[in-house]
Formats: C-alpha cells, structure tokens, sequence
C-alpha cells in the first residue's frame, strides 16, 4: 500500500492565468506557488490541485471532483459566479437541478475554461 499523506489531482491547461484565475477565483482554491509550467492550489486542509501546461486534450470523464457538504448552496454559488453545469437526460445518470443521485451520494458536473470535466460530490 501506499503511504502518501495527500493525494494530488493533477490537470492539464492550456493558459495558466486563465485557469489559476479560475481555479482561485471562482471555486475559490487557495493559491499556493507557481513555476512557468505548473499553479498550485490548496483545497480544504490537506487536498490539492496542480495545474500544467500543455497542448490542449480531450477528455471525456470526470478528472476530479470535490467533495462537500452542502451540494445544492455549492452549485448555487457556482452558477452566480457563471460556472455552466452539464445536465444529463438520458443514461445510468439523469440530473434535476444539476444534480444527480449516485446511490446514496449526489453529484454534479461542470468544466473548467479548458474543457476538464470536474465534480462536486456530497455522500
């Protein structure tokens, strides 16, 4: 087994005043340093987000997602500062509201200014 103290999502981009702007700003992640290729951000206590650059790619899955408390005042939030949330219609998932029910826990999903797909969750 692993024994890291911290898990690290890692996410690619392709401007990094963009994306620590959006990262910072909007969902509100704690700036911690950066180099000409990389932005750090805190989230919560431990958790963290590292930004990189690099050509633009394609992804189509969840590449992280956070966890909180209160889902329904976070996507409120979100959507006053203009995050657009993906609805589904139509599969294993169909949103109300935005959000989801993933068994006992909800979720929702919304992309960051480079087309990286991130969630919220609330168990």
């Amino acid at each position: 087994m692993i024994g890291a103290t911290m898990v690290v999502a890692t996410l690619p981009v392709t401007d990094l005043d963009r994306a620590k702007a959006f990262y910072a700003d909007v969902l509100g992640l704690t700036f911690l340093w950066e180099t000409p290729v990389g932005v750090r951000l805190r989230c919560g206590d431990v958790s963290e987000v590292s930004l990189f650059k690099r050509p633009p790619v394609t992804t189509e899955h969840t590449l992280a997602h956070f966890e909180v408390s209160d889902i329904e005042a976070v996507v409120r939030d979100l959507e006053a500062k203009g995050v657009e949330f993906i609805d589904y219609t139509e599969g294993p998932l169909t949103t109300t509201g935005h959000i989801a029910q993933l068994g006992p826990a909800r979720g929702a999903w919304f992309r960051d200014p480079d087309g990286n797909t991130l969630g919220l969750r609330q168990a």
